[in-house]
């Protein structure tokens, strides 16, 4: 079975744009496409999606010191995708809190 949704990001950034724009960015697999990410978010979150853009980010080169030398090796690559709502839905990550 293959992982769509991974994680919504919720950063600063992301909450200014999803309160001016109607923008959720998700981590979502690596192997998922545009039309399977809309038809996931639509199901799990019951809103209408317009658009859905995605990007992959490399990952960053990492050293370590071990005990037997210096280690080199690379952060995972990830993909987010920004997904655009109908202007009257909105989705609540947090839900109440109170």
């Amino acid at each position: 079975m293959k992982t769509i949704l991974i994680r919504p990001l919720i950063t600063e950034k992301n909450t200014v744009v999803q309160e001016t724009l109607n923008q959720y960015t998700f981590e979502v697999g690596m192997k998922t496409n545009k039309i399977e990410i809309k038809k996931a978010v639509q199901d799990k979150f019951n809103v209408r999606v317009k658009e859905v853009n995605t990007l992959v980010s490399k990952g960053k080169k990492k050293s370590q010191m071990t005990r037997k030398g210096r280690f080199e090796g690379y952060r995972a690559d990830k993909k987010k995708a920004i997904v655009t709502l109908h202007k009257e839905d909105k989705i609540d990550f947090l839900g109440n809190i109170e």
